[in-house]
């Protein structure tokens, strides 16, 4: 038997992870927002360089707290990392948080009745945020790295946002590439990503066009007098 068969998740977890996905999410903006500064701000820039870095890590603090918290009130001690890996990952790589946004939204949908939207405007809502999130944080990511490696073809900030959302859209101009491993490394991350967001967009907009000319089609044409 399993590990995600062998129990439900301790209600103590669920109620910490419904209180907290959202006061996290807002730790995670400014995770990117300090981080977004360090990489951008020019190297005399003072204060500034002092301020994000003890913005990034007070921010990734609580968020090895919160993971602490949830190891513990799962019940699961080591076997945690194999079942909730998705926590892990996120807690080693903060830029990828935007991946639980879908959690966010479950959080802030338990204080409400219904939702506010339908399924499919909430499907293409969240693939929506998530890759502007993602695209931020792969272009912060690899400008870092990129901007004073030989031979490079990302050479400004702009250059890659043009990169992200070319690779997060699969189109691929070729025209800016990572050279360097860990710029390969976000590529192929941001790759995988945009398959997965671009088929949830896809497929909940055709899903949605599939049911409107289904409506249309019950209709009929209205009857003559």
């Amino acid at each position: 038997m399993s590990d995600r068969t062998r129990a439900p998740v301790p209600p103590a977890l669920t109620r910490w992870e419904q209180r907290t996905e959202v006061p996290l999410f807002a730790a995670s903006l400014l995770f990117l927002l300090g981080y977004a500064v360090r990489v951008l701000a020019p190297h005399d820039a003072q204060p500034w360089h002092d301020i994000s870095l003890i913005l990034v890590g007070a921010t990734w603090l609580i968020f090895a707290v919160d993971y602490a918290v949830r190891v513990r009130l799962s019940g699961l001690g080591h076997r945690f990392v194999r079942v909730r890996w998705l926590d892990t990952v996120v807690l080693l790589l903060p830029l990828l948080r935007p991946l639980r946004m879908v959690k966010v939204y479950s959080a802030v949908q338990q204080r409400h009745d219904e939702p506010k939207l339908g399924l499919y405007a909430r499907v293409m809502t969240y693939a929506g945020l998530t890759s502007i999130l993602l695209g931020f944080s792969a272009s912060l990511a690899v400008y870092r790295v990129e901007r004073d490696a030989p031979g490079a073809s990302i050479r400004t900030f702009g250059d890659a946002v043009w990169w992200a959302c070319a690779t997060l859209t699969t189109v691929g101009y070729g025209d800016a590439t990572p050279v360097t491993p860990t710029g390969r490394v976000v590529a192929a991350g941001l790759m995988a990503c945009g398959l997965a967001l671009l088929g949830a967009v896809t497929g909940s907009f055709s899903s949605w066009l599939i049911q409107v000319f289904r409506r249309e089609d019950e209709k009929g044409p209205p009857a003559s007098g």
